[in-house]
């Protein structure tokens, strides 16, 4: 997992998804006006299309999305059960200390163990949404892409 590629990686098919949706739907519009004008020639298979792959393509997201949810909801509750386990050892720790210099000590211990913790935390969990965006975005920036193409033939 690199985060800087995966934003990159979303801001690059971001701006390529707003191109090529541009293109999609001038060409869609000519489409429908030219089923309107003429019915019976009408490009049946486009205009059915414009429904059918949106739904394939917002569910492939959609998908891609709850995973990530769901990895990041049990990565949440991994840290959570650490950072309890750390609290009662350090607990027990400063209430087993001979002297309030040691039970300072294990406290300091703790914390400063415990904000070495959270900013790591708090980078993977940055990173993983980064993921999480670029993935989720995916499957709508190659349905939209491959339309592009395709429709400017």
């Amino acid at each position: 997992m690199n985060p800087a590629r995966d934003a990159a990686r979303t801001a690059r098919a971001g701006q390529e998804l707003l191109q090529a949706s541009s293109d999609v739907i001038a060409r869609r519009l000519e489409i429908v006006a030219e089923a309107v004008r003429d019915p019976l020639k009408a490009d049946l298979r486009e205009l059915t299309l414009m429904g059918s792959e949106k739904v394939e393509a917002l569910a492939a997201s959609a998908a891609a999305g709850l995973s990530g949810a769901a990895a990041m909801a049990a990565s949440g509750g991994a840290v959570a059960a650490r950072e309890t386990a750390a609290a009662q050892s350090a607990l027990a720790a400063v209430m087993k200390a001979g002297h309030p210099a040691e039970a300072a000590l294990a406290q300091s211990a703790w914390a400063t163990a415990a904000m070495g913790r959270a900013v790591r935390d708090g980078w993977a969990l940055g990173a993983t949404m980064l993921k999480l965006q670029a993935d989720a975005l995916a499957p709508i920036h190659k349905a939209a892409v491959a339309n592009a193409k395709r429709l400017k033939k």
